[in-house]
């Protein structure tokens, strides 16, 4: 359960905060069109809202085939994801954060999801950047489309189309999605219909983000929940194209309680706290600004990471080699730095303790001292403004180093859909 272990210290949200939630800024030379909010704050002028989100990566091999490192050229994109807040109006936020060259879109479409690449006929909506079809997003930049007029509900799948009309490069993208994406030749974003779409991945490309708006012009709402981390947030193991991520399953509690928040996921498979990988994304000390304070609406971070920090040294896969050996101390200062992070900005910030690891190939001396160690510190310290325990809420009770063999996905370290269903139980929703 959640803890409230700083209630004297909950965070109040200010119009200073208000002003630091939803804007994204970009970097690089500006690009011909599209809304380029740079330096701009969350919330400045803005009634939106993130509804879906997921952190880019730089273009690299994965554990699955993708199409990252080849890029695109003259092809259609054809994306899946799940919002999990309701608006009339849509538009796309697009990271080219890892391109070394601009990244030419030439028209751009979202509409319902009917099933697998098809499309609800009449939702198919166009796209544009600052009303016109076609944006330019620089290198190493992002940017936000004009608002599409789309009624949506939460938990209600949306299509978004690309065609990347000339060569992009390697891509920005997110490894891995546990959700299809598809490919066409030729120019396709206006299809309701799946037939020129015959290749398929398991990873997101140049999308980072998909906000709703709704009627009124107050000032934006602040009960974001992001869930911020590694392959366990990520939702690795889950089932494809099911939704079935921790991350969906506390977005469909609290609904069902009656307190529907929308739910953000900022997992990276493989991510760390104090160290960067080509494989694994940015260090999380490095990323939590653009992967979790900078969206629209947040006002609550729930950070489970670590198991990476102190487990790639106990394993002998070549994903991460030399990988230092880190101790409590320093896995608990980076931690803190995402606190004071956090907080600076007017975020709420939860800690979470790590999930049993027994077992599993991170499993070692070393990493169940210093797990065991951090777990401490984040029950007894008092300096996140709550916790939640998964490692008491999934733990075998004939084992506790271990996972319960009914959460357990297989290899000991990631839960299955039944595991990550007990993690959104194991969170008290009043201290979010």
């Amino acid at each position: 359960m959640i803890s409230r272990a700083r209630t004297s210290l909950a965070v109040t949200a200010t119009a200073a905060a208000l002003a630091l939630t939803a804007g994204l800024a970009v970097t690089g030379a500006q690009a011909s069109s599209g809304h380029h909010e740079k330096g701009k704050g969350a919330g400045q002028g803005s009634s939106w809202t993130a509804a879906w989100a997921s952190a880019p990566q730089r273009p690299s091999i994965g554990f699955k085939p993708n199409w990252s490192e080849a890029g695109f050229d003259g092809q259609t994109l054809r994306q899946v994801v799940r919002v999990t807040e309701g608006g009339d109006r849509a538009r796309i936020r697009l990271s080219n954060a890892y391109g070394s060259s601009p990244l030419r879109i030439e028209s751009a479409t979202i509409a319902r999801t009917e099933k697998g690449a098809a499309v609800e006929k009449g939702s198919v909506r166009r796209l544009t950047f600052r009303g016109k079809s076609a944006v330019t997003v620089p290198a190493y930049g992002r940017l936000s489309s004009d608002a599409a007029g789309l009624d949506l509900d939460p938990f209600e799948s949306v299509t978004v189309t690309l065609h990347l009309s000339g060569t992009t490069g390697p891509a920005t993208f997110h490894a891995q999605s546990f959700a299809t994406s598809y490919r066409a030749q030729g120019d396709h974003t206006a299809d309701a219909g799946a037939g020129a779409f015959g290749e398929s991945t398991e990873s997101w490309y140049y999308l980072s983000g998909v906000d709703v708006g709704g009627p009124g012009s107050g000032a934006p709402k602040r009960d974001g929940v992001v869930l911020f981390g590694d392959s366990i947030t990520d939702g690795f193991a889950s089932s494809t194209d099911r939704d079935r991520r921790w991350s969906d399953a506390l977005a469909e509690r609290l609904d069902k309680a009656g307190k529907p928040r929308p739910v953000l996921n900022a997992g990276i498979g493989g991510n760390m706290v104090l160290n960067d990988s080509a494989w694994f994304g940015e260090k999380g000390t490095n990323r939590l600004s653009r992967d979790a304070l900078g969206l629209p609406g947040v006002g609550t971070v729930v950070v489970l990471e670590g198991l990476n920090d102190i487990g790639f040294s106990e394993t002998d896969k070549p994903t991460y080699k030399p990988a230092p050996v880190v101790s409590a101390r320093e896995l608990i200062d980076g931690h803190r730095k995402l606190i004071r992070e956090a907080r600076a900005k007017g975020v709420r910030v939860v800690g979470a303790t790590l999930l049993p690891l027994g077992g599993s190939d991170h499993y070692g001396k070393h990493a169940a001292a210093v797990s065991d160690a951090f777990n401490r510190w984040v029950r007894t310290s008092g300096e996140y403004d709550a916790y939640v325990d998964f490692d008491k809420a999934l733990a075998d009770p004939k084992d506790p180093e271990r996972i319960a063999p009914a959460y357990d996905s297989g290899d000991h370290l990631h839960p299955n859909d039944a595991g990550y269903r007990a993690m959104a139980r194991a969170v008290d929703l009043e201290t979010l």
